[in-house]
């Protein structure tokens, strides 16, 4: 992070209070970021799980944090690809938020995670992000179809079970969840692999009308602030705000009848702002005409991504276990 001495001399182009600054001469300082951890084949206070680090792609340069639990025996298991949150703007997947939660989540749930690290805005603003999302999706089903995929990742093939493939996603990666089911029922991937289901906890869909609470909540902030993080993230998005790519409700939004995966877990929070839009989202999916199994998950008392922020909370273990449910039921 810039000196204050050097952050008073240059002129901000943009900002968005507490999350990022963009000065003029191209800088960007991210004023909300946890600290980058390394991986653990052994986690010496958490022995039953593995995570290692993989490369996806040179060009672009997508990559990736594994996570293995372990003794594994020789049974397959489902396979989770993780978007994480941040509003496109910051987060990774090598956080140390990130790495405590999916320690902790795959101590309990018996799946390979490939938590995704996607390029970020404002230095590579949307579709970026899809894009990278789209090419880490193909990557893993690359080790269904071929046998000397490039890249090659041992855990995926000893151990994945490319039957029960999964996304998810939180915030930012929950709107990254959504974008892919639309591709992925529309598009082929490697081998005709099928995405078996999704969940998206808390994601981050918006639209130039408000709904629910939102009315109070513009009443009571700054209007243009969801606007100003979108312009921020995606300028010149087709349809502004009302992009279908964060507006599924959108006029000219493909129908969501076409989404593509067999079980879709929407989680929402009591007290997060974006608690409404997921609900809509919800609501939107099971008036579709969509035939696949729809369920939603609230807890009442808990704000925007609460499993991120306390992974060791009592909610955040019920969260857990709803995850579990979905992914192993």
């Amino acid at each position: 992070m810039a000196s204050s001495t050097a952050t008073k001399s240059r002129e901000i182009a943009a900002e968005i209070p507490t999350v990022v600054r963009v000065y003029k001469d191209g800088t960007v300082e991210r004023l909300r970021e946890s600290s980058f951890v390394p991986p653990s084949l052994d986690d010496p206070q958490l022995t039953t799980v593995s995570s290692k680090d993989t490369l996806i792609s040179h060009e672009p340069s997508i990559s990736a944090r594994l996570y293995l639990p372990k003794p594994i025996d020789n049974k397959k298991l489902p396979i989770l690809v993780y978007f994480h949150g941040g509003g496109f703007l910051f987060e990774s997947a090598f956080s140390q938020s990130y790495h405590s939660h999916f320690n902790c989540f795959v101590s309990q749930v018996d799946v390979i995670v490939v938590s995704v690290e996607y390029r970020l805005a404002p230095e590579h603003p949307l579709p970026a992000a899809y894009h990278d999302c789209w090419a880490s999706l193909q990557w893993v089903a690359a080790h269904y179809s071929s046998p000397n995929p490039t890249n090659r990742e041992p855990w995926l093939i000893n151990h994945g079970d490319f039957t029960r493939v999964f996304l998810g996603g939180d915030s930012a990666g929950g709107n990254i969840v959504h974008n892919m089911l639309m591709r992925a029922g529309s598009e082929t991937l490697p081998g005709s692999l099928k995405v078996l289901g999704a969940f998206l906890s808390h994601p981050f869909f918006y639209g130039s009308q408000p709904i629910g609470s939102e009315q109070a909540t513009i009443a009571t902030q700054a209007p243009d602030y969801m606007l100003k993080v979108w312009n921020l993230v995606f300028p010149g998005a087709p349809g502004g705000i009302d992009c279908p790519m964060i507006n599924p409700m959108a006029d000219g939004a493909p129908c969501l009848a076409g989404i593509g995966c067999s079980k879709l877990l929407i989680c929402v929070a009591g007290k997060d702002k974006l608690r409404d839009r997921g609900v809509w989202y919800y609501d939107a999916v099971k008036n579709s005409g969509w035939l696949g199994e729809l369920d939603l998950f609230e807890e009442t008392q808990e704000d925007h991504v609460y499993h991120i922020n306390n992974p060791q909370s009592q909610t955040a273990h019920n969260f857990i276990k709803r995850l579990a449910s979905f992914l192993l039921g």
